[in-house]
């Protein structure tokens, strides 16, 4: 049986089980290979074993950074491209530079550096799920980051002034956007009616632009004017973490879960028994086969059945 894995990450709101483009990422990812995550939603992230999020824990294996966590989740044959083409692999790395490039820096900007979106928004959010004192001061670090990493990428010349930087970020975040809608067309999907990585990316990076409500929204208005893209991220919302466009489970999916997340662990219980059995009897003494007397069920036998007695 595969050792657990435990993914901790920033929780959600607006309907989004997380609000961090790269938690949503991999969340996403691994919904589509069928990886059997437990997340685990922190509240700051110095308390993440590496102080990078999200991180993957899976016994003695620590991985941050989304690319190196999904190269593991392969490694565990949980793998979302596995029909892709070479030329399909290619295109993935290119829509993921460009998503890296163009809308990356605009995202940051959103939450993280247009002054009215970071103080009645990100600031707020972020320091009510913080623990005083650090509440204090984690958001303004996190601010000044993403500045930095904006200026880093973008702010050498010819753009030598803030403002030249924000409005060039823009210009190229909606170009990115509309390259994304051109792409996916009527599709369901990146490459047809199965989700891979570059799906998870998109969708980790449009998701938090399209559902939060900010009091500047210049790029949330852009996507909003590309409704295939809205589509996109509604479905997988919908499809994959079962919730609604208003951001709840539908009712009785989490006892649903709940019951057969019991049957598979009694499941495997019962089938490791089995297993020790048989290896028991392989190292006892063998004698011959003797015949067994047939046992008849009694009425309402079959309500002893180990999986008879799971509750509703």
């Amino acid at each position: 049986m595969a050792a657990p894995m435990e993914l901790s990450c920033w929780g959600g709101d607006w309907g989004l089980p997380s609000l961090h483009p790269e938690s949503l990422t991999v969340m996403a990812y691994a919904k589509f290979s069928g990886a059997p995550l437990t997340v685990n939603t922190i509240h700051n992230s110095w308390r993440a074993p590496k102080g990078d999020v999200p991180v993957l824990i899976s016994e003695d294996i620590v991985i941050s950074q989304p690319a190196k966590i999904l190269n593991f989740l392969r490694r565990q044959k949980y793998n979302a491209d596995y029909e892709l083409s070479a030329k399909q692999g290619a295109d993935t790395l290119a829509y993921i530079a460009l998503l890296e490039e163009k809308l990356l820096p605009a995202l940051l900007h959103t939450f993280w550096v247009e002054a009215e979106n970071y103080c009645s928004v990100t600031k707020p959010w972020f320091a009510s799920r913080i623990a005083f004192p650090l509440s204090l001061y984690l958001p303004g670090k996190m601010s000044r980051e993403a500045l930095n990493r904006i200026l880093l990428t973008r702010g050498g010349p010819p753009l030598y002034s803030l403002t030249e930087v924000e409005a060039q970020i823009y210009r190229d975040a909606k170009e990115c956007l509309n390259l994304l809608s051109k792409r996916l067309g009527t599709s369901q999907f990146f490459f047809g009616d199965t989700p891979t990585t570059l799906d998870a990316f998109v969708f980790g990076f449009l998701a938090p632009i399209y559902k939060v409500c900010f009091p500047r929204v210049q790029l949330q208005e852009h996507l909003k004017q590309l409704p295939n893209l809205c589509r996109f991220c509604d479905d997988i919302l919908t499809c994959y973490f079962r919730l609604t466009l208003s951001g709840h489970s539908p009712a009785g999916q989490d006892t649903a879960d709940a019951n057969l997340q019991k049957l598979t662990q009694l499941v495997n219980k019962e089938s490791n028994l089995i297993e020790k059995m048989d290896d028991n009897l392989r190292k006892s003494p063998q004698h011959p086969p003797r015949k067994l007397t047939t046992l008849k069920l009694a009425a309402g036998g079959e309500e002893g059945s180990p999986l008879n007695r799971l509750s509703p």
